[in-house]
């Protein structure tokens, strides 16, 4: 929504508010409606003061989340040194940016993932409360964001997502979907994949119950459902490259240049598999790198293709498909230093490690 009907709907919302305060107010006895007679009085001139007053997006989107707009900025007009209508406006925009840096302040603290206990038993309980604000106000934000984005019978989830991560980060918000899909449990319209995801994130129970302050209820299943896979998707394509990564990417390509019956370049002159995209916004120029020496083919290029979408990797036809991946086995000298890490570690009674872990 654009900042003039944003305007709109606030100047829409403040009058509707003082039409049922006027309401209130004549159906009070005469004493009374004298005693609110410049209260009243300043409330229309707030309203006819926002003809005029020019408002930042952000400001304004403050200002439409309370409930109560109007009497909020009466409330702060009424505290000022000089009750004047030139200080109306300052009113107004002193609000907004009051409840703009409050927000701001919510969105940076850390989040504190022990029980209110432990925060207790160690001096952190302000970091225990902050973070479960925190928290609370970043679910608010994801029921939010579903809603206003979803338009006939269809979800811009990539804007959902982008508008809760800029305000609190992948983090907290991954973890609020974390304990809101474990807590679901059955729910048939919540996919086994995030699921089984939501199971890997550890999350605080307090005296052996589950906080339910940021459980995600204002979202229909289906649709939250479709904001935590965008969520992890996105995030994932954030996060580096591991060389178990590239070595699936290599099995990939390698398995699908293999499965072609004859060569499928437009040409006809190549075998050609697609890249796949995720790979690439995650890879550098390295992981490139370490990707074209795992396929052992001496054609391989990496191309665009005209027309098509996409990287693509190319051999020529006649190169031999059926070979193996090049795998570099771990040097002597880098194994003989892992071997001495080991070895001077401290050794923690009870517990041992695998040779997989070794490595």
């Amino acid at each position: 929504m654009d900042a003039e009907k944003l305007t709109n709907a606030l100047y829409e919302k403040m009058s509707a508010e003082q039409d049922k305060y006027r309401a209130w107010l004549v159906a009070q006895p005469p004493e009374e409606i004298l005693n609110h007679t410049a209260e009243y009085s300043t409330r229309e001139d707030i309203l006819m003061a926002m003809d005029f007053i020019e408002l930042t997006k952000a400001q304004v989107s403050a200002l439409l989340d309370s409930p109560t707009p109007l009497a909020d900025v009466y409330k702060n007009w009424s505290n000022m040194d000089f009750n004047l209508m030139d200080n109306i406006t300052a009113a107004v925009e002193d609000r907004a940016d009051t409840v703009i840096r409050r927000a701001e302040e919510l969105c940076k603290a850390p989040l504190y993932k022990e029980s209110y206990e432990y925060a207790y038993q160690h001096g952190e309980g302000d970091q225990h409360i902050a973070s479960n604000r925190a928290n609370i106000a970043c679910k608010e934000a994801i029921e939010k964001a579903v809603s206003g984005h979803y338009h006939d019978n269809c979800l811009d989830v990539k804007a959902a997502v982008r508008d809760v991560v800029k305000r609190f980060g992948y983090e907290r918000m991954l973890y609020v979907l974390a304990n809101t899909v474990q807590a679901q449990g059955g729910d048939g319209r919540v996919s086994q994949s995030n699921k089984k995801w939501a199971q890997s994130i550890p999350v605080v129970f307090e005296g052996g119950r589950r906080d339910t302050s940021y459980l995600i209820t204002r979202a229909h299943s289906g649709l939250l459902d479709m904001f935590v896979s965008q969520a992890r998707h996105e995030f994932l394509l954030r996060q580096p490259l591991k060389a178990a990564d590239i070595k699936a990417e290599a099995e990939h390509i390698l398995k699908r240049l293999q499965e072609e019956r004859e060569p499928n370049s437009p040409n006809g002159t190549h075998y050609m598999a697609k890249v796949s995209p995720d790979f690439l916004a995650r890879a550098g120029s390295k992981d490139t790198d370490r990707l074209m020496s795992m396929l052992p083919f001496q054609s391989l290029s990496l191309s665009g293709l005209e027309g098509r979408k996409g990287t693509y990797a190319l051999i020529l036809k006649d190169e031999n498909r059926f070979q193996p991946l090049v795998l570099r086995r771990p040097s002597v000298k880098k194994k003989l230093q892992e071997k001495s890490a080991v070895s001077a570690a401290p050794s923690v009674p009870g517990k041992s490690r695998s040779k997989g872990q070794e490595r």
